[in-house]
């Protein structure tokens, strides 16, 4: 009996997720800066809904903002992480002193982001996605550019 036991807690299965635990070495920061830019359009959303509500469907409106914009922030932080703890090396640190502090405000900016509504806040959390992003690729050689963010956000 204790053989079957032994055997079964070993054979359990308990599911995992990770980016890349093989690593891959497939990384780039567009999901970051896609759902910074998310949290900013939510919250400029939310900063133009009219109190009180003139139509019965504001309220759920303002309900999928939100869970949007929280969504989001939380991704930054996901994606932001995972640049950090796979990608990013001491290497790269000694070329880039202030990445640490960039990274640690830039999580601190998308939980700001999940506690409040302000566009200053929202804009604040894409350009500091932004300077991460443009390290990420100086790492590589690459300068970088992206002509198309304020088509991607939209009006």
């Amino acid at each position: 009996m204790r053989l079957i036991s032994d055997l079964r807690q070993l054979l359990t299965l308990h599911e995992v997720s990770a980016h890349c635990d093989i690593p891959c070495g497939i990384y780039d920061p567009i999901t970051a800066k896609i759902a910074a830019q998310t949290v900013l359009k939510m919250v400029v959303r939310l900063e133009a809904v009219e109190f009180p509500p003139k139509d019965i469907s504001t309220p759920n409106s303002v309900a999928r903002y939100i869970a949007v914009k929280e969504e989001h922030a939380q991704l930054v932080k996901s994606e932001l992480n995972t640049l950090w703890a796979d990608y990013f090396k001491p290497e790269h640190l000694e070329k880039y002193p202030n990445l640490h502090e960039l990274v640690w405000n830039a999580n601190k900016l998308a939980g700001a982001n999940k506690q409040n509504v302000s566009s200053d806040l929202a804009r604040q959390l894409v350009a500091a996605v932004d300077e991460i992003t443009n390290i990420f690729w100086a790492t590589k050689g690459v300068e970088y550019s992206d002509p198309v963010s304020d088509i991607r956000f939209g009006s």
